[in-house]
């Protein structure tokens, strides 16, 4: 907008330049704000692309995932650092045990201020025990002496980097080998111990993760000034002369492991001896381990991201060409799309590449069946509705009763025919959708067969043909799977087709029999056969009909439904000539229901 341009005075003018305003405003806003969206965007197909696009990264990120659950478990459950406590706790004891006997057997007494006690004497002498020391002065003490011991301390201490501490029997500091100079054995003062501060927020975070991973808690270690010796557990354990230790973590979060042991001189406690170690020294060592763990996880992480990609490789590729392959199905309408073979392998993905192509195949082949069936259907009407429109159009023109009685009968004819094509036509079609909704139930072919023979002997008395029902003796029944209707509707036509052909004063013979895998039955009749290939007496609409039979009186799909009948009923049906060459024989096979 122009910012030199004038006000307008209208008020809804002013409202249109605001209105604009903010739109500008809006619009210069938009370029800065694009890049923050698509970088969100971009995020986002990101982390999809990562996690939730492909079947392939979701294997290797699983697997990795059960990997690194399995290392914290290692990481935390991990047996190495109670071991190694453990051990040196051990170590320290023993250590201590040595420490202390070499500083007990270094105190001394001043042999001025020995005197021998009478009393404590006859007491020995009449049998009951008593310390040595107990007969001399019980004021007899055996002090340690700082410059004496601090040698003898520093030479078994500083190999093993461990701090030693000794205490009176007052729980008073005497010797620290933290404060001992290296040259002249010259002690110094041991300075108090500094008040405990407050943790810094980093220390806190790694102490709780320290926690986390060592699976316990342990008390906070800190020094003490030197008359407070008593004040360590252990220390005032070993001066009532037992051993103790104890683990504790300092501020920073570093195990420390305390053992204090008594020193004796002939069963008298004269002091109480406490080693330490260097904070940091055990988590060092185990640390040190668990970094080994991790280099070996990152390999095992490699190896187990490369197998998992390799292994995903051999599904969500074969899995993403039958996808592919299935698309190609759905979209392409002038060709069959070729669904990739994998029958060769026997695991999941061959299975569904054969179950596939098998689908694949049946649905072309549906479609294929359908588009013939409609171009026959096409076909079929055409020739009647032909018929009848000439018969209509040539009405009008007939000039004698007897014509036009003619072209009526015709367009009758035609009509009945069209009806009957009509009937036929629904009913093929709609076979298969009533035999897929419907129930299956136990037929018994024998029973079922008896009462059709009955109905149809009737009828076919009236062209003087015989029917007759021939039942094969087994130790089998004749039962099998289906739909009584529909089977019923196979027999039908079957006998009425042998009748038809059928000379007058022919026999039909319906043939029952049973075998251990199948129920069969055989219509044979004893007209002039079947001429050529057996298999075109099944095609839709096909007509060859016997002598003297007016045309058109049938659809020319009875045996094609029955063989539709059949095959959905998991079944055979077939054509040929008698072996006597008197005939032809249609032979239903169906598979027989175990009872």
């Amino acid at each position: 907008m122009d910012a030199s341009a004038p006000i307008p005075s209208d008020p809804a003018a002013r409202d249109d330049r605001k209105a604009e305003a903010a739109r500008e405003r809006r619009a210069a806003r938009r370029p800065l704000l694009r890049p923050v969206f698509a970088f969100f965007r971009a995020i986002g197909r990101a982390i999809n692309f990562t996690f939730f696009s492909s079947l392939t990264r979701r294997i290797v990120i699983l697997n990795l995932v059960a990997l690194a659950a399995l290392v914290a478990g290692i990481m935390y459950l991990n047996s190495f650092r109670s071991g190694l406590i453990d051990v040196r706790v051990s170590a320290l004891r023993v250590q201590g045990e040595i420490i202390a006997a070499a500083i007990a057997a270094s105190a001394t007494a001043d042999s001025e201020t020995i005197t021998v006690n009478p009393d404590r004497l006859l007491e020995l002498y009449m049998g009951e025990y008593a310390s040595p020391y107990a007969l001399f002065d019980p004021s007899l003490e055996f002090p340690i002496n700082p410059e004496r011991v601090a040698p003898l301390l520093r030479n078994l201490v500083t190999p093993t980097r461990t701090r030693a501490r000794i205490y009176d029997r007052d729980g008073m500091l005497i010797l620290d080998s933290n404060n001992i100079y290296a040259s002249g054995e010259i002690l110094r003062q041991a300075t108090p111990a500094a008040e405990p501060r407050d943790t810094p927020f980093f220390f806190a975070v790694w102490n709780w993760f320290g926690r986390l991973l060592r699976g316990g808690d342990y008390p906070l270690y800190q020094d003490y000034a030197a008359h407070e010796g008593l004040n360590y557990p252990e220390v005032a354990a070993a001066l009532g002369a037992a051993p103790a230790d104890i683990v504790r973590v300092d501020a920073r979060g570093q195990l420390v492991v305390s053992v204090a042991v008594p020193i004796q001189r002939q069963r008298n406690v004269v002091g109480a001896l406490l080693l330490s170690t260097s904070p940091g020294e055990i988590d060092a060592i185990v640390a040190q381990e668990r970094w080994s763990i991790l280099r070996l996880s990152f390999v095992a992480a490699l190896v187990t991201g490369t197998l998992s990609a390799l292994m995903a490789s051999t599904i969500a590729g074969p899995m993403r060409r039958l996808s592919a392959a299935a698309e190609r199905v759905q979209t392409t309408i002038t060709a069959r799309a070729e669904i990739p073979d994998y029958t060769e392998r026997s695991d999941e993905i061959g299975h569904l590449s054969g179950a596939l192509r098998a689908m694949t195949n049946a649905l072309y082949n549906r479609i294929e069946a359908i588009e013939r069936f409609a171009a026959d259907v096409a076909h079929e009407l055409k020739n009647p509705l032909t018929s009848l429109r000439s018969a209509i159009e040539t009405l009008p023109l007939a000039r004698t009763e007897a014509d036009r009685q003619r072209l009526v009968d015709i367009i009758q004819h035609d009509v009945r025919r069209l009806d009957r094509l009509i009937s036929d036509i629904s009913n093929a079609s709609r076979i298969d959708a009533e035999l897929a909704r419907e129930n299956t139930e136990t037929v018994n072919l024998a029973e079922l067969g008896a009462a059709i023979v009955a109905i149809q002997a009737d009828l076919a008395a009236n062209h003087g043909v015989t029917v007759h029902l021939a039942v094969a003796p087994s130790r089998h029944a004749p039962l099998v799977k289906g739909h009584d209707t529909r089977l019923a509707q196979v027999f039908t036509n079957l006998i009425d087709n042998a009748v038809s052909f059928s000379p007058e004063g022919g026999t039909v013979t319906v043939r029952i029999g049973t075998d251990s895998e199948s129920v069969w039955v055989a219509v044979e009749d004893e007209g002039r056969g079947i001429e050529g290939d057996s298999e075109k007496v099944f095609q839709r609409f096909y007509t060859d009909r016997p002598e003297g039979e007016s045309f058109g009186d049938h659809s020319g799909l009875g045996l094609s439904i029955s063989r539709q009948i059949a095959q959905a009923h998991q079944g055979t049906l077939d054509a040929d000539n008698r072996s006597d060459a008197t005939g032809a024989v249609f032979t239903l096979k169906l598979p027989r229901a175990r009872t």
